[in-house]
């Protein structure tokens, strides 16, 4: 599946309350997605040493795939694609691998 697919099916299953401004409700989700992933990498390191096993791989799958949807939701609500946005993305980040500014931080770089 690319990403045009992903997120033209996924849009069929974006039903969530409208709060103000179509964007609001999937950018909280995104930010809510993405910190899950982090607290389970966190437990990850607390708990088990480091080590992911295949339980801890498949719980972060469900969860990135979560984080994917709300990506797809916040895209069409600003009307990107994303695959364009992908695309965009690889561009800078050649452009600053070429120009040896991928370490760093800051986005004019």
């Amino acid at each position: 599946m690319n990403f045009t697919e992903y997120q033209t099916k996924s849009r069929k299953t974006a039903k969530y309350p409208a709060i103000g401004h179509p964007v609001v409700y999937p950018t909280l989700g995104l930010a809510n997605e993405a910190g899950e992933v982090a607290g389970k990498v966190k437990k990850i390191f607390r708990d088990k040493n480091g080590i992911i096993g295949e339980a801890e791989r498949q719980a972060l799958e469900g969860e990135l795939g979560d984080v994917l949807w709300y990506l797809a939701q916040v895209c069409t609500e600003l009307d990107l694609s994303l695959d364009e946005v992908a695309e965009h993305n690889i561009v800078k980040l050649y452009d600053r691998l070429e120009r040896d500014r991928i370490g760093g931080d800051g986005d004019n770089r």
